[in-house]
């Protein structure tokens, strides 16, 4: 039971870590797929379906780098409802992450023992 909380933790914070990437600069899937992997555990192949989503709602655009030692790369940028999005959201989780750390580090209350 725990591992399925943990997966579903990592899937509901994916689209904000890549938003914070891609806020400190624009990248290509791969790397952020790699970053993510080392960081929070995430599979390769959930990121690439989450950038094409980003992208049909307008939070990313690519453009294309050359690259001298194969073929060019697609870079992903943030665009400016991506920022707004990455603010809000960065906003919500710092909030969320507030709540939820007072919770679980309130002391215990102190009971009857009769």
């Amino acid at each position: 039971m725990p591992e399925a909380i943990e997966i579903q933790l990592k899937k509901g914070v994916l689209g904000l870590c890549v938003l914070a990437l891609l806020s400190a600069d624009d990248n290509y899937a791969y790397e952020i797929a790699s970053r993510l992997a080392n960081d929070i555990g995430m599979g390769e192949g959930t990121i690439y379906p989450l950038m094409r989503r980003m992208q049909a709602e307008g939070l990313v655009e690519t453009y294309l780098v050359e690259s001298p030692s194969g073929p060019s790369r697609k870079y992903y940028r943030l665009t400016d409802a991506g920022r707004r999005a990455y603010e809000s959201q960065k906003a919500e989780w710092t909030q969320f992450a507030t709540a939820v750390d007072a919770i679980i580090n309130a002391p215990a209350p102190q009971g009857d023992s009769a």
